[in-house]
């Protein structure tokens, strides 16, 4: 394994403080760098969602339920009727899909508001003040625009996927070229076939980089808002003041966990009902 040098420069001070929290941990893979921060995190926490839905689904009784059965069934019923009210196809695979977006997502935004300097915090009670300046980890994965370009692109394969189930295969290669501008005569389809291919290829394209770019520009500045209120409050004087500052900004940066969460979510569906119904 090895680590990002921190590219801290000689003046120190607020400047390292913030390039030392901003730099990851990173592995090399085929001889290209690997987040392995993000990806750790992201596992982890995928698998505590799933595990955290499945003891409930397991305990899951007809009768008055348990006050975390209770919340997971109005996790469960909510994220299904924005599916049902967007969706018209079938759900059996998409209402899941739109569950585990929401919750992993949430999940991951959620790592944000956690105290910034706790993994320097143990690494320094562990091995020594020395070891915890040279150990980088940022741990809110949707921060990292190649977790949150990872999940867009997915969402893209699987609008692919439903485009071609619904027209099948020729019939999406034709609407390629032959919409949205439709055009009667075969001179007026090959002269109009160059701009619909185009406007067709943008309209794809820009659907996973808006869903990514979206999440991770939300999270990143919430992450270094969090990094400048701490590096600016960092003296035992002025602590008290940051310690406010902190706690008031992440009560309004839990809405916009929440509601990154859910946007993704949304749009994920929406994408996917607008290539299933689309003809």
């Amino acid at each position: 394994m090895a680590l990002e040098p921190s590219g801290e420069s000689g003046g120190g001070g607020l400047t390292a403080y913030i390039v030392h929290h901003l730099t990851h941990n990173v592995v090399y893979v085929a001889g290209q760098k690997f987040h392995f921060d993000s990806w750790m995190v992201a596992l982890l926490l995928g698998l505590l969602g799933c595990f955290l839905l499945w003891t409930q689904a397991r305990k899951a009784t007809a009768g008055v339920p348990s006050k975390p059965q209770a919340f997971v069934e109005l996790v469960v019923e909510f994220v299904d009727s924005q599916v049902k009210d967007t969706f018209h196809g079938d759900r059996r695979f998409i209402a899941p899909l739109a569950l585990t977006i929401f919750v992993w997502v949430f999940f991951m935004n959620a790592m944000d508001l956690l105290p910034l300097d706790l993994p320097a915090g143990i690494v320094t009670a562990v091995a020594g003040e020395e070891a915890a300046h040279h150990t980088y980890l940022r741990w809110v994965p949707t921060a990292d625009v190649n977790t949150t370009f990872a999940m867009s692109i997915t969402v893209f394969f699987l609008i692919i996927f439903y485009s071609i189930k619904a027209k099948g295969g020729w019939g999406f290669t034709k609407e390629l070229f032959t919409a949205p501008f439709h055009a009667h005569g075969t001179f007026a389809k090959i002269v109009l076939a160059g701009p619909n291919l185009f406007l067709n290829l943008v309209e794809y394209l820009s659907k996973p980089v808006s869903l990514g770019m979206r999440l991770f520009g939300n999270m990143y500045a919430g992450e270094l808002v969090f990094m400048l209120i701490a590096g600016l409050f960092m003296s035992w004087i002025t602590f008290p003041f940051g310690l406010v500052a902190n706690s008031v900004w992440a009560i309004f940066h839990i809405l916009i966990i929440l509601l990154q969460a859910f946007i993704f979510m949304v749009l994920t569906v929406v994408y996917l009902a607008m290539a299933h119904e689309h003809h």
